[in-house]
């Protein structure tokens, strides 16, 4: 079975003090509040409600816990870079983020969306640079893939891995969407191999509704 499938809320953290024990890989899902994070969520849960899904960019105020039936969790942090946010809360949102990505022992890993349209803004390249250092993998999804036709989509992909590519593989990135339920299976597998798991093969993914993927070599005030 698809590894985020059935994935369960476990806790909402306000701060930094308030973190679990670790218990399990983790696996942080952040972006710009405007990237679509809680939709690729809900696609790769295949659950329409499991991270909020807002209109208004920005709500995510907390780091949301998900357990995974593997026992990793998957982690939703707060958006970044919306600035109708007061500043006082970006600074509280900045350094709950900081500290959980610097100093959160049993991280493996951060999947970094982007919207397709609008990739690598200053804030992703400052997220990047300040978290490659630590040597855990980044995987980039260029979200609402299905707003750019096929050859515009290719070639922001192409793009985008190109600029990336100074990171060596350390550093992955491939087109998703929500709407089309496209880019499954391929962040499954990266993300499968981080956990040092078999991807789910691509008859278990058809049998979701995911479409098979070619593998590519080098390749808030309230939950939501």
């Amino acid at each position: 079975m698809p590894i985020f499938r059935n994935a369960q809320f476990e806790i909402s953290i306000a701060k930094p003090s308030g973190l679990p024990p670790p218990k399990g890989a983790e696996i942080a899902f952040a972006g710009r509040s405007n990237a679509g994070k809680s939709s690729a969520i809900n696609t790769l849960a295949g659950h329409v409600r499991l991270a909020y899904v807002s209109k208004t960019p920005g709500r995510t105020q907390l780091l949301n816990f998900f357990r995974l039936n593997c026992g990793a969790c998957l982690v939703d942090l707060p958006g970044y870079g919306y600035a109708a946010v007061p500043e006082k809360i970006r600074r509280e949102w900045g350094g709950l983020i900081e500290s959980y990505l610097k100093e959160r022992e049993n991280l493996i890993g951060l999947v970094l969306m982007m919207d397709s349209r609008r990739p690598l803004t200053d804030l992703d390249r400052q997220m990047i640079g300040w978290f490659a250092p630590s040597g855990r993998p980044i995987h980039v999804l260029l979200t609402k893939s299905d707003k750019l036709s096929r050859g515009p989509a290719a070639a922001t992909l192409i793009a985008v891995r190109k600029e990336l590519a100074a990171y060596g593989p350390q550093v992955t990135a491939q087109l998703f969407s929500s709407l089309k339920k496209t880019g499954v299976e391929e962040c499954e597998r990266i993300v499968s191999g981080w956990l040092g798991m078999d991807a789910p093969d691509a008859a278990s993914s058809a049998a979701d509704g995911s479409p098979a993927q070619t593998k590519t070599p080098g390749e808030g005030g309230g939950r939501g």
